[in-house]
């Protein structure tokens, strides 16, 4: 693991050398906004504090933490694309990609209005339910769903998020019909999920890993095919039975189409080497692995546009069209 842990962070290092070099052209004179379009306690929020200390001691400015819910991200993420590009405020946003896939009206262009900053890493989300709920396994919440069409309630992030999107995956391949309810944000729908007011939901590892370590929420199954360490007694959806339960989601970190280059390379260089600093605690407190590979603007618009692609035809294929 500690091999594991130095390549990546010798990956890194090297791929930001150039950013260092350009980013001592530009350095901030006064806080940098990081807006988070969800309310506090979501995966958002958690990976961009986590990052928002290192990367301001990297600036010598303070970087903070900035919630504007709503809309399923859209409202903060809007607020952004028409915010100055001066590198004062940057976006993360793990909806970013699936959003033109369930959002009919985009009151902004996903790619053309964003500049890639850095990716803040990966996770899988987690199929979870309530400790009341009769189901101790994907099996038997598949089986409590489908002999209860309609009764059960789902705890969405809101309209566009991941949780949102990886619902939909889960409704398509369990053949199962429940109530969608979209809450403002990870944090709201992971209270739903613990007071009980929903009974399953799909959160995202980083809003629920702290109530399924604790007992509060009971993960059936990750979205992935493999176990993930930071939740390692808990199946795969390959191991629970429902293989095609594969969600994982990312962490753009973006800021306005039009930000000067040097200005981005100061900010890429910034949270990018925060990222890798940041990396143990990514891990341990939100199931978050950050990875090499997206250091240049384009490598992290690519993933993007990627991204917007692969959700937009998973979701088509189960029948979803943007409300």
């Amino acid at each position: 693991m500690m091999q594991r842990r130095t390549a990546l962070g010798l990956a890194l290092a090297a791929g930001l050398a150039p950013h260092l070099a350009q980013a001592q052209a530009w350095r901030p004179t006064r806080p940098v906004r990081l807006v988070v379009p969800f309310a506090p306690g979501g995966s958002n929020d958690i990976v961009g504090r986590i990052i928002a200390e290192a990367a301001g001691n990297i600036l010598g400015q303070p970087v903070v933490v900035e919630n504007r819910a709503g809309a399923g991200s859209v409202i903060g993420t809007e607020h952004v694309a028409r915010s100055p590009a001066d590198g004062y405020t940057v976006l993360i946003n793990s909806a970013h990609a699936s959003v033109p896939a369930l959002v009919a009206r985009v009151p902004y262009d996903t790619i053309n209005d964003f500049v890639g900053v850095a990716v803040a890493g990966f996770s899988p989300h987690v199929l979870a339910a309530n400790p009341r709920t009769p189901a101790t396994n994907a099996a038997e919440l598949i089986a409590l769903l489908r002999a209860n069409p309609g009764r059960f309630n789902f705890a969405s992030a809101g309209i566009g998020s991941g949780v949102h999107l990886a619902g939909e995956i889960f409704r398509g391949i369990s053949n199962t019909q429940f109530e969608m309810v979209h809450y403002r944000g990870g944090g709201p729908g992971v209270a739903a999920l613990v007071s009980g007011e929903a009974q399953f939901g799909t959160p995202t590892m980083a809003s629920s890993l702290g109530q399924v370590r604790g007992g509060a929420l009971r993960a059936l199954a990750v979205a992935s095919s493999q176990r993930s360490p930071a939740l390692p007694d808990v199946p795969s959806a390959t191991e629970a039975g429902i293989p095609g339960f594969i969600f994982e989601e990312f962490f753009p970190m973006l800021a306005p189409a039009g930000t000067q280059a040097p200005i981005v390379a100061a900010l890429g260089a910034a949270f990018q080497t925060a990222i890798q600093q940041s990396a143990p605690r990514l891990n341990e407190l939100a199931g978050v692995v950050p990875r090499a590979g997206f250091e240049t603007p384009d490598q992290v618009m690519n993933l993007v546009r990627e991204g917007v692609k692969t959700y937009t035809d998973v979701l088509r294929a189960a029948g979803v069209r943007p409300e």
